[in-house]
């Protein structure tokens, strides 16, 4: 089995491409190893300087710690992703073990939602992220950036150029947009 690599823009998060199914639920983001009961995402926890796991339909988006090199780090990714594969896993995560939020979205978190879903999630996830909407108040919108885009250098651009001039743009009522 060939995992690819690719380079994200922020430094410290490499994405891990198996070619194979990775998430039937979504994305999900492990910042903790002990948030997890996955075989593969513990592993991956073991490697010294690993600090984040992020899981996309078909990626794995690895965070390190910025001392760490990839060179060090990215083979044992490699090698314990090949390992559960050929273990016979058809995909890492399955079924859904977070209850789904049932809280009613009035019609403007509505429309933001639909636009991060539709024309903003699909461009950063390219880049081995996600972006999740948290709240919206008084004209100032709150995400999650998770995966690559947590704590990555070019994040706040991305927040200032793309995702607050979209927003503003189709919805006249966003005047901000904030990370938390």
């Amino acid at each position: 089995m060939f995992i690819q690599t690719q380079n994200t823009p922020n430094p410290n998060s490499l994405k891990f491409i198996p070619g194979k199914k990775v998430s039937l639920i979504g994305s999900l983001e492990i910042t903790k190893n002990e948030n997890t009961d996955n075989d593969l995402v513990k592993n991956i926890f073991s490697i010294d300087g690993v600090v984040g796991v992020y899981l996309g339909d078909d990626f794995i988006s690895v965070n390190k710690l910025q001392d760490s090199n990839w060179e060090d780090l990215k083979h044992l990714i490699i090698s314990y992703i090949n390992e559960f594969y050929l273990d016979g896993n058809e995909f890492v995560i399955g079924k859904q073990n977070i209850n789904k939020n049932d809280e009613e979205f009035t019609d403007i978190e509505k429309k933001i939602i639909k636009l991060l879903e539709t024309k903003i999630r699909p461009a950063v996830a390219r880049d081995g992220g996600d972006i999740k909407f948290k709240e919206y108040k008084d004209g100032v919108v709150k995400v999650q950036l998770q995966g690559s885009c947590s704590g990555c250098p070019s994040s706040t651009m991305t927040l200032k150029q793309g995702v607050k001039n979209l927003l503003c743009h189709y919805i006249p009522e966003v005047k901000e947009v904030l990370a938390i």
